[in-house]
This record gives structure tokens, sequence and C-alpha cells, in this order.
């Protein structure tokens, strides 16, 4: 950040007085600027056993395959997010279920909260972000294709748990070991 949003002027990083932390601080009107996390919201479409993955078709981890799931908007809740999110990616409808996983991915600066879902029929098909979609059950999962470490943490639990139709509310955090692309540690709260 280079300059303040309510004035134009300049801004530095320091810790504002009665604060713990660095934030950027306008250097004219002394407006302090917060920076949070963004939400990803996404769902976990279920169709007859199977769970609806799309590739990717923009970066980061273009051609690689993920759960429907995208930054939350302003005015929009979390499972609004995770719908349209899916109608996007998708072209498909959803009905949610239940919350079923939030993972806080410091690293990033990222929380993903996957809600589990059901595909409101079997219509689906490329949007603007996929190359495809597909339905996948356990065993035919591209697990080696996955775009995401938050995403492959998510599906081992999911199918765990499918065949006796009982799911948890996981929490956790991904953690970035090192500066490759596959090295993180996951923790469950």
């Amino acid at each position: 950040m280079k300059f303040c949003s309510e004035c134009a002027g300049p801004v530095s990083l320091r810790v504002p007085e009665g604060d713990d932390r660095p934030r950027y601080v306008c250097d004219s009107c002394c407006t302090i600027h917060y920076q949070n996390p963004n939400i990803v919201a996404g769902c976990i479409a279920e169709w007859e056993g199977r769970i609806l993955l799309c590739r990717r078709a923009i970066e980061p981890r273009h051609g690689l395959w993920t759960l429907p799931a995208g930054f939350m908007e302003l005015g929009e809740t979390t499972q609004q997010a995770a719908t349209r999110e899916t109608l996007e990616e998708a072209r498909a409808r959803v009905e949610l279920d239940a919350l079923y996983a939030v993972f806080n991915l410091p690293h990033i600066n990222q929380v993903y909260m996957l809600f589990r879902g059901r595909l409101l029929g079997p219509d689906f098909s490329a949007g603007e972000e996929s190359l495809e979609v597909a339905l996948f059950d356990r065993d035919s999962v591209p697990w080696d294709a996955l775009a995401f470490q938050v995403v492959a943490e998510t599906l081992k639990l999911y199918f765990g748990e499918q065949p006796g139709g009982r799911y948890g509310l996981y929490v956790g955090d991904i953690e970035r070991l090192s500066r490759e692309p596959l090295r993180y540690r996951t923790r469950y709260l």
C-alpha cells in the first residue's frame, strides 16, 4: 500500500499507538488501514456418491482440479458465496447441507469455509474459470493433480466419512513448511 484511500496521502508502515502490530497509517490524515484475511467459500457438491470437481482455467494452479470455491463478495453470506461460486465455476445448482471444514491458511492470509451440499440435478458444465468439470468418487479423484492442499485435506476427510453418512465439522490450520509448493503441515484444532 502506498497511498491512503481516504485522502490520497502517502502511507507508512508502523505500529500505531495502542496497537501491537505494524499497520499502514496515512502520514497526512492519520487513518489506520487495517488489512484482514480473505474468506474463500466453497462447496463439496455431491451427486449419487460422487463429488463435483473443476479443472482450473485460471492461475494459480491452471489445469489442476479443485472444489468449486472462491472469494466471498461484500454483501453476501458464506453460504451465498459457496452457492454462487459453484454456479459460476461449474454452472451447477446446489442445496447446502452444513458447514464441513474451516481451514486457516495464515501464510497466504486466507480462511477457507467449505460446505457440504447436494447437486440439484446432474446438469453442470464448465464456467469461465474452469476448463472442465466432472464427478469423481474416491478412487477416481485425480489426487496427484489437485490444485490446493486444502482441497486434498477436505476430500480425504469427506471420503473417509462418506460410507457411514455421518459428517463432522473440522477446523484446522494448513501451514506452509517451505518455499516448495507441496510441503505443508495440517493441524486440526
